[in-house]
């Protein structure tokens, strides 16, 4: 049976077991090849797009702490980046999933910080390919993406097409 509403909190918790889905689909087994391809002049690498999502969900979490913190890290290595991505994910997750009031409109924080990672995650796919290394398309809708799943342990894809 369809769910006809959901929780904004909800909502954005599944948004971001979305993003641990569809996200380590792309890093996780990265070949090292493709963690620094340059595509172009001031075009980001794909560890600094991934440096950058962390800095994205270390942003939100603080907007929804109410303290609202933003910080331009430095790329660190490929595994310890990966490594970040889940960790910034669980920590929102974890906040949302709590009882701690949210001191930020939740669409807020899907139009800002989640959207942007979900056009960096995108991005990333798209330098694979032009890595040479690109991933399996995927009918997302069928995936088994669960509420409060963000880290590497994903469930296995269901329909992956090339």
């Amino acid at each position: 049976m369809a769910q006809d509403t959901i929780s904004a909190r909800d909502l954005l918790r599944h948004s971001l077991a979305t993003l641990a889905y569809r996200g380590g689909k792309v890093i996780l087994d990265a070949p090292q090849g493709y963690v620094d391809f340059e595509a172009g002049a001031n075009v980001r690498t794909p560890v600094q797009i991934l440096m950058h999502i962390g800095d994205l969900f270390d942003w939100a979490l603080s907007m929804a702490k109410g303290k609202q913190a933003w910080h331009d890290s430095q790329p660190l290595p490929w595994p310890d980046e990966v490594q970040r991505f889940f960790d910034s994910l669980k920590a929102f997750d974890d906040y949302l999933a709590g009882a701690e009031p949210l001191h930020a409109p939740p669409d807020k924080l899907l139009q800002g910080p989640i959207a942007d990672a979900i056009h960096h995650v995108g991005q990333l796919a798209m330098l694979r390919r032009l890595a040479g290394t690109p991933i399996r398309g995927e009918n997302y809708f069928a995936a088994d993406v669960a509420t409060g799943r963000v880290g590497k342990e994903q469930a296995p894809p269901r329909f992956e097409f090339d």
